[in-house]
């Protein structure tokens, strides 16, 4: 384990704040549970009796939970001892046509993310994609085609000459989306022309880095939902 660092509060204990990108039972009551964090990267953790009606873990061990956790760091692993959840993103989990892309975003995040690494911009960028989501002024597609291009871009995923082919305005759409910071990132769109040419560069170059398929991109696939 990594020695001392600003989180740590004494006894084992430490404090960090992250998402949880996926949770899943353990045993009859307990939870295995994956939290993109800022101060450690990505930690696997247990939570014990998580599962129980009267638990005070039972409404945040769950995805898309975002706050604090309060963990016990044992020799080889993690337990979660206490938590303080700002934002469940309920505006994305509540509307079918959000939930299932905001479980892509998280097995996105998922598989970029170290643990104990540096992930605190996958997390900004997690959090910002989620938050996304849910506003009716933007389309979801370019929501998705942003956050997949930065995320790439950020790990070195990125290959030039998939994109050489892009117009004008192609090229400065993905400038954009690559150097604008976070904050400012989802605050734009394209027109169809411009978006069918940044997704098929967006998609060539995608599958040439990831070598993978997404159990979530699969149910996307299955009901038609984002690109129908």
């Amino acid at each position: 384990m990594p020695g001392k660092f600003s989180g740590e509060i004494g006894d084992n204990l430490i404090e960090v704040t992250g998402l949880v990108l996926s949770a899943a039972p353990m045993g009859e009551y307990d939870k295995r549970v994956v939290i993109l964090t800022r101060e450690r990267g990505k930690l696997h953790a247990f939570a014990k009796g998580a599962r129980r009606p009267n638990s005070p873990l039972i409404g945040g061990i769950r995805p898309f939970c975002f706050g604090t956790f309060t963990l016990y760091e044992g020799r080889s692993s993690y337990t979660v001892k206490q938590i303080s959840i700002t934002n469940y993103f309920e505006e994305v989990t509540s509307k079918v046509e959000y939930v299932y892309l905001g479980y892509y975003f998280l097995e996105f995040a998922d598989y970029y993310s170290r643990e104990y690494g540096d992930e605190f911009s996958t997390l900004k960028l997690l959090y910002q994609a989620l938050r996304a989501l849910s506003r009716e002024s933007l389309d979801n597609r370019l929501v998705r085609l942003t956050y997949e291009l930065r995320m790439m871009a950020m790990n070195g995923d990125f290959d030039e000459g998939c994109f050489k082919g892009l117009s004008g305005t192609g090229a400065y759409a993905l400038d954009f989306i690559i150097n604008t910071p976070v904050e400012r990132l989802f605050t734009f769109a394209l027109s169809e022309e411009v978006f069918a040419e940044l997704l098929e560069a967006e998609e060539e170059n995608k599958i040439r880095y990831i070598n993978r398929a997404f159990k979530s991109e699969e149910v996307l696939n299955s009901i038609n939902i984002i690109f129908s």
